[in-house]
């Protein structure tokens, strides 16, 4: 088996200048396509961020990053897009934090988005269920008998 060759790197000579650019004339302002506005993120919109969340009172209700939505209906007609798209996702339920990523909403925007539909009966808010931090003494008890008498 032969080795590989190897080849020298040898300097690259300098690029050739670029001739000087003209000044270009000024192009009409067109407003942005959807799309533009869509690869910026919704965080560089406040416009839409204030028409998702439409004018409410103000109220919020006491909303977690981990705590889980379930839909209890299915979107009526009059909801707006991002309400909609909220009911069909929470089918199974899902967190505050979860249903932000996936909507590109901030959680600010969401918990707005999510009191309305709280308010309206549409979904339901549920506390994460919280695990014990120690096991019960008996279950380990009933564990550790049980492995001695094998």
């Amino acid at each position: 088996m032969t080795p590989p060759r190897r080849t020298r790197r040898r300097p690259q000579p300098p690029p050739a200048p670029q001739p000087p650019r003209l000044p270009q004339p000024p192009q009409p302002s067109r407003p942005p396509s959807p799309e533009a506005a869509e690869a910026k993120g919704p965080g560089d919109n406040p416009e839409r961020l204030y028409s998702v969340t439409g004018s409410g009172d103000g109220a919020r209700a006491e909303l977690d990053l981990v705590t889980l939505i379930v839909a209890r209906a299915a979107p009526p007609v009059s909801a707006t897009p991002e309400q909609a798209a909220v009911l069909r996702l929470c089918n199974t339920p899902l967190s505050v934090a979860e249903l932000s990523a996936y909507l590109r909403l901030p959680f600010s925007t969401m918990t707005v988005l999510l009191t309305e539909l709280i308010t309206a009966e549409l979904v339901q808010a549920r506390a994460p269920i919280v695990r014990q931090a120690l096991p019960d003494r008996s279950l380990l008890e009933a564990v550790m008998h049980g492995l001695q008498r094998l």
